[in-house]
């Protein structure tokens, strides 16, 4: 079964966009995923075609009414669709890469961009929303938090990328930042490729790479290295 988008939006214009290029946009001409993209404007009841009312209680800013998205959401994502409903949030649970992978596992999802200055609680609470944040920091919309989620995931699916792998060794696959890359030219600007990145001892590189990894999350990322299980002591005859 393929990764199944549903991105609910009031800019359905902004859509694919990167999403239809390079790695997701050729597997979504292969059929790996699809993504159907749908405008929450277009469940209003109203001549105006409103989707959002002042806050209660008073404050700047409107807010997207509950009776509007809950609508969109119901004919996006029937009782029975078993896919997680996601609202990208700035207050929501970090994306990381376990989540990810989590979701590219199953049968795909309904993402929804918020806007203004945020969603009724009640459609959060009722329809069981799953709030997502890309980050500490607040966009316009929803709309490129939700780009990044799906991109994130979509390279995950078997068949996007070239080689199995890509997706293992890299960032957060193991609780660590990723290990320097190089390529040739073997010497540039006077500085010459690590020698044991070319000794052909694929022992030495692999302990090199996870050295450089550790080195780098610590330095950069203490809360994940703080987290990292204890390094195995090293047995007599152990290299």
């Amino acid at each position: 079964m393929s990764f199944a988008a549903t991105v609910l939006t009031l800019y359905p214009e902004m859509f694919p966009g990167p999403l239809g290029i390079s790695l997701a946009g050729k597997a979504l001409a292969n059929g790996l995923w699809s993504l159907d993209v749908r405008n929450i404007r277009d469940s209003a009841t109203d001549r105006h075609r409103s989707v959002d009312d002042t806050p209660a209680g008073g404050g700047p800013g409107m807010v997207l009414r509950a009776d509007v998205l809950g609508r969109a959401i119901d004919e996006a994502s029937p009782p029975e669709d078993a896919r997680p409903r996601l609202l990208m949030s700035p207050r929501g649970r970090p994306l990381t890469q376990a989540l990810v992978r989590d979701l590219a596992a199953g049968p795909g999802a309904t993402v929804i961009c918020g806007r203004f200055e945020g969603v009724d609680q009640r459609v959060i609470d009722r329809r069981g929303l799953i709030e997502v944040s890309i980050g500490d920091y607040v966009l316009s919309g929803g709309e490129l938090a939700a780009m990044v989620l799906i991109d994130a995931v979509v390279r995950l699916i078997p068949g996007v990328m070239g080689k199995e792998s890509s997706g293992t060794e890299e960032s957060f696959s193991d609780g660590l930042l990723e290990y320097p890359h190089y390529t040739r030219p073997a010497e540039w600007e006077g500085e010459a490729i690590p020698d044991v990145l070319v000794s052909g001892d694929h022992g030495r590189v692999a302990r090199w790479r996870r050295e450089q990894s550790l080195a780098l999350t610590r330095e950069r990322r203490p809360d994940l290295a703080a987290a990292l299980p204890a390094e195995r002591p090293k047995a007599r005859g152990d290299r």
